[in-house]
C-alpha cells in the first residue's frame, strides 16, 4: 500500500486499497460541487415536464416533488458515504465486509450491469446535446454517421476524465458548478419574463398518488448514486463531520434538481410534447433564443460528461471487486465500450427515449435499494473496517465468513430484490403486485430498502463469524478518532 501522498493534479493510481490516513487531505466542502456536477443534466427538464404532462400535477405539487426527492435520495447518499471516511475504500470494496468476499460478487455484478444503462443514458443525452448545438450553429442535421461520431467523442472524453481520477473530477466539478449556475440563472430570468404564468398556475391539482409516484421517479436518479457515495469521501479524514457530509451532499444535489425540475414543468405548459420526445435535448433550441440555448447546452454537455465520468469512475472500482485484475483506469474502458454500443442502439433503434429512461430508472432504484438496506443496517453495527481483510480475497480474510458468504446479508438482499420487483411496473415488465397501492405509487424501491433492512437486522448471526469480523473491525479502528460521527450514527453492538 503506498504511503507517499499523491501530488495534486496527478493521475490517480490507487485502486481498491484503503487510503492511508496520511493521504486523507480532502475537505467536506468539496462534496458540494461534486454532487452539483452529478446532477447537471437536461434530463431533469424532461422529467419535470413529465410531472406536468404524464403525472398531471400542478406547479405547487411539482414544487413539493422537486424539494422532497433530492432531500430523500441524496440524504441516503450522504449517510452511506460516511462509510467512505470510516474505511477509506470505495463503496463496493467496503461491501465485502457486509456480504463476504464471494457474496459481494452478486450485488456487485448487478450494480455493475446497472451502471451500463446509466452510462448509456448519459452518453446518449450528451450526444443529442452535441447534435443540437451543431444544428443551431451550422444547420447540420443528424445522421447515423454523425450519431456514431458524436457518441465516440463523448465516450472518449468521459473515459479520459474518469481515467485521470478523483483530482480531475474535483477540478472539473468545481468549474462546471460555476458555469452551469451562471447560465441557469439566465434561463430562469428568460422563463420568468416570457412564460404565460396564468396558464401555469391555472392547472388543476393532480392526485396524491401521482405526486408520490413523481417523488419516486425523481428520487430514483439519486438512489442510483448511493453505492458510489463512499468513492468520493474516502479521501476525507476520519474526523470529518458526518452532518456536514450529508448536508453538502443534499445541498449540492438539491440546488440543481429543484430549479431544473421546476423549469421543465414550466416549459411543458407551452411545449407538452417535451415529456415524450425521442430527442430530450433539441427542444431547448426551440424554446430559448440561440444566445442562451447554445452556451447553456455546451455547459450542460460538460455536466453530462462529468456525470458519466463519475459513474465510470465508480464502475472501475466495481469491476475490480469482481476480479477484473487491471488498473482502475483500464477497468473503466469496459464500461466505455458497453455504453458506446448500447448508446447507438438507443439512438438509432429505440422508439421512445424517455419511456426507456423512466423504465430503466425504476428498475435501477429497486436493484440498488436491496444493497442499500443491507449495507445501511451494517453501518449501524460497525464504525471501522479492516483494510487488509478487505483486500484479502482468500479464506484467511476476516471477511470470508462461511464459505466466502455472509449468508444473512445474502438472504436479506435476495429476498428484498424479489419483493421489490413484485411491486414494480415498467414498459416491458410488471410484477404481480404492481397494481397495488404501493406499486401504483411507485414505491417498490422503498419497500425493497425496508425489507432488506428488517431481514438483515433480525436474522441470527453465527457466533464465530461475528466475533471474527468484530475483532477485525476493532483492531483496524483502534486509536482512531471519528469526531462528528458517533454523535450522528450511533454504533450498535455486533
Amino acid at each position: 500500500m503506498p504511503n507517499a501522498a499523491e501530488p495534486e493534479g496527478a493521475i490517480e493510481t490507487r485502486g481498491l486499497e484503503p487510503v492511508p490516513d496520511t493521504e486523507r487531505t480532502g475537505h467536506v466542502r468539496e462534496l458540494f460541487p461534486t454532487w452539483v456536477a452529478a446532477n447537471i443534466s437536461v434530463l431533469l427538464l424532461t422529467m419535470g415536464a413529465g410531472l406536468i404532462v404524464s403525472n398531471g400535477l400542478n406547479f405547487w405539487q411539482v414544487l413539493v416533488v422537486a424539494i422532497t426527492a433530492p432531500v430523500l435520495s441524496y440524504g441516503i447518499v450522504g449517510l452511506i458515504s460516511i462509510a467512505g471516511k470510516r474505511g477509506g475504500s470505495p463503496g463496493m470494496a467496503l461491501s465485502r465486509a457486509v456480504f463476504g468476499q464471494r457474496g459481494n460478487l452478486f450485488p456487485g455484478t448487478l450494480i455493475w450491469v446497472a451502471r451500463w444503462g446509466w452510462e448509456t443514458i448519459n452518453a446518449v443525452t450528451g450526444a443529442y446535446a452535441v447534435l443540437t448545438v451543431l444544428d443551431l450553429l451550422f444547420g447540420v442535421k443528424s445522421s447515423t454517421a454523425l450519431i456514431v461520431v458524436t457518441l465516440l467523442l463523448f465516450v472518449a472524453c468521459t473515459f479520459l476524465v474518469s481515467g485521470l481520477g478523483i483530482n480531475a473530477l474535483r477540478v472539473c466539478s468545481t468549474w462546471s458548478t460555476y458555469l452551469f449556475g451562471a447560465f441557469s440563472v439566465l434561463v430562469l430570468v428568460y422563463l420568468v419574463a416570457n412564460t404565460d404564468w396564468d396558464a401555469v398556475f391555472a392547472r388543476p391539482a393532480g392526485s396524491t398518488a401521482m405526486m408520490i409516484a413523481g417523488i419516486g421517479t425523481i428520487a430514483a436518479g439519486g438512489i442510483s448514486w448511493v453505492p458510489s457515495g463512499p468513492d468520493f469521501t474516502r479521501y476525507l479524514p476520519r474526523t470529518a463531520s458526518s452532518r456536514a457530509m450529508v448536508g453538502s451532499t443534499v445541498g449540492g444535489a438539491g440546488i440543481v434538481v429543484l430549479p431544473m425540475v421546476l423549469m421543465g414543468a414550466v416549459m411543458a405548459v407551452s411545449t407538452p410534447d417535451l415529456a415524450s420526445a425521442q430527442d430530450p435535448v433539441s427542444f431547448i433550441g426551440e424554446l430559448l433564443p440561440a444566445w442562451i440555448s447554445v452556451p447553456y447546452l455546451v455547459i450542460a454537455l460538460i455536466g453530462m460528461l462529468l456525470i458519466n465520468s463519475m459513474s465510470m469512475y465508480s464502475a472501475g472500482f466495481t469491476a475490480q471487486t469482481l476480479g477484473i485484475k487491471v488498473p482502475r483506469a483500464w477497468a473503466v474502458s469496459v464500461n466505455a465500450v458497453i455504453s458506446l454500443i448500447f448508446g447507438f442502439l438507443l439512438m438509432v433503434v429505440a422508439t421512445s427515449f424517455i419511456g426507456s429512461f423512466i423504465s430503466f430508472l425504476t428498475l435501477l432504484a429497486v436493484a440498488f435499494s436491496a444493497w442499500i438496506g443491507v449495507f445501511g443496517v451494517d453501518m449501524r453495527r460497525r464504525t471501522s473496517y479492516d483494510g487488509e481483510a478487505l483486500m484479502d480475497t482468500t479464506r484467511t480474510s476476516a471477511y470470508w465468513y462461511r464459505g466466502g458468504f455472509a449468508w444473512q446479508a445474502m438472504v436479506a438482499w435476495g429476498a428484498a430484490l424479489v419483493v421489490g420487483l413484485l411491486f414494480t411496473k415498467v414498459d416491458w415488465f410488471a410484477g404481480p403486485l404492481a397494481g397495488s397501492w404501493i406499486g401504483t405509487n411507485g414505491l417498490g424501491w422503498a419497500v425493497t430498502i425496508l425489507v432488506a433492512a428488517v431481514l438483515y437486522a433480525v436474522l441470527p448471526r453465527g457466533a464465530a463469524s461475528t466475533r471474527r469480523a468484530a475483532g477485525a473491525g476493532a483492531e483496524a479502528g483502534a486509536g482512531t478518532a471519528e469526531a462528528g460521527d458517533h454523535a450522528e450514527v450511533a454504533p450498535v453492538s455486533r
